[in-house]
């Protein structure tokens, strides 16, 4: 599904390079590595305030305690995304809202969040699912008309760039209050082990998080507030300060694969009988995390397995809609409607998609897909 060596073959001597400068300095924790690595994230996504962290869901996490939300308050999520955009809700002791997403692109929509609001909801997490933004211009209207807090789980989608009616661009995690990422190795920018960061326009918010992330503390020794323990390693660091330079590199190679799977599978499946190929949100760009299909007639299953017998790999994100995963049995409110991303649960499948694809393995992928097909 990744090829992580291949892609570090590429740059081993840059990445080589920064990781002994911080052997030679010793300055493993908190490292001007980090810093840097800031600085410059700060600058591609536009300027804002970037905190690092330990993981993605510590960014999320960390972005709901700065808020301020008291138990009972509800957040809305969707309920068709990885189990830390909900779970951290949940922990906080403040109640998640799953509602449904758009069929097509699996992305929540604001009509979706509006229907679930009630005199309780504070705040919304939309997830940019698989590397495409949601259709943020309703939701942050809708937000702003109900004074909702919006942190966006952008996790998969770093370097997506969404547009606005106006023509105004922005990329995906500076839209909201809040922005959050993940630097999970199989991420589009990815590490060497955990990480993550948290985006803020908003100067005294941003110094807030900062503050919980670094156990409430601002000046050594003085807790101000409540907060918890995580950063960004300063090996690791180095590792994004370099990758973070091919990001966009990154992007277009994925891009050009995508484009490779989209054009192979539609001459298979022309009427899309047999699976639906991606379906792009029209005024975003799609940095493909992940490629996925929908399977049509209760064959996904089949199909995986028939891939395997090959030795192709394939995945399916994520098996069980949010609403069906028992530890949030008793814990979070579920909207009336979630008929889309349970369907989507049942019928999605991610093929092999990163930087060091080359055609002829997405010959072979198409090719068992065609033979299992008969097409």
């Amino acid at each position: 599904m990744v090829d992580l060596k291949g892609q570090y073959l590429k740059i081993k001597d840059e990445i080589d390079a920064g990781i002994q400068a911080v052997i030679d300095s010793s300055a493993f924790i908190n490292g001007p590595a980090v810093n840097e690595f800031r600085h410059h994230l700060s600058q591609y996504m536009g300027g804002l305030n970037v905190i690092t962290c330990a993981n993605g869901t510590d960014a999320l996490q960390i972005a709901l305690m700065a808020l301020g939300l008291k138990p009972g308050d509800e957040v809305i999520v969707p309920a068709f995304t990885y189990v830390s955009s909900a779970e951290v809700i949940a922990l906080l002791g403040l109640t998640p809202v799953m509602v449904d997403v758009d069929p097509d692109t699996f992305n929540v929509t604001a009509e979706n969040i509006r229907k679930a609001l009630t005199p309780a909801s504070k705040a919304v997490i939309p997830v940019h699912l698989f590397g495409q933004s949601c259709d943020m211009e309703p939701i942050l209207a809708l937000a702003e008309e109900c004074g909702l807090y919006v942190i966006e789980d952008n996790a998969q989608a770093l370097g997506a760039e969404y547009t606005f009616s106006d023509g105004r661009r922005a990329r995906t995690g500076t839209m909201g209050t809040i922005g959050c990422t993940s630097f999970f190795p199989s991420k589009n920018l990815g590490c060497y082990g955990d990480g993550g960061a948290i985006f803020c326009s908003d100067d005294v918010l941003a110094e807030k998080i900062a503050m919980i992330a670094n156990h409430g503390q601002k000046v050594k020794y003085h807790h101000s507030i409540i907060g918890c323990n995580s950063r960004l390693d300063t090996i690791q660091a180095a590792v994004l300060d370099v990758k973070l330079r091919h990001l966009d590199e990154y992007s277009r190679a994925r891009s050009d694969a995508a484009a490779y799977y989209d054009g192979r599978l539609t001459e298979l499946d022309p009427d899309g009988r047999y699976f639906q190929i991606p379906v792009r949100q029209k005024n975003s760009t799609h940095v493909w995390h992940q490629y996925t299909l929908k399977i049509r007639n209760g064959r996904r299953d089949g199909l995986k397995a028939f891939l395997a017998e090959r030795g192709i790999p394939s995945m399916i994100y994520y098996p069980l809609p949010l609403q069906e995963q028992e530890a949030f049995l008793g814990v979070a409110r579920a909207a009336e409607d979630l008929s889309n991303a349970r369907e989507c649960a049942y019928s999605v499948l991610s093929l092999p998609m990163h930087t060091e694809l080359t055609h002829e393995i997405q010959d072979a992928v198409i090719a068992g897909i065609r033979d299992y097909f008969e097409l």
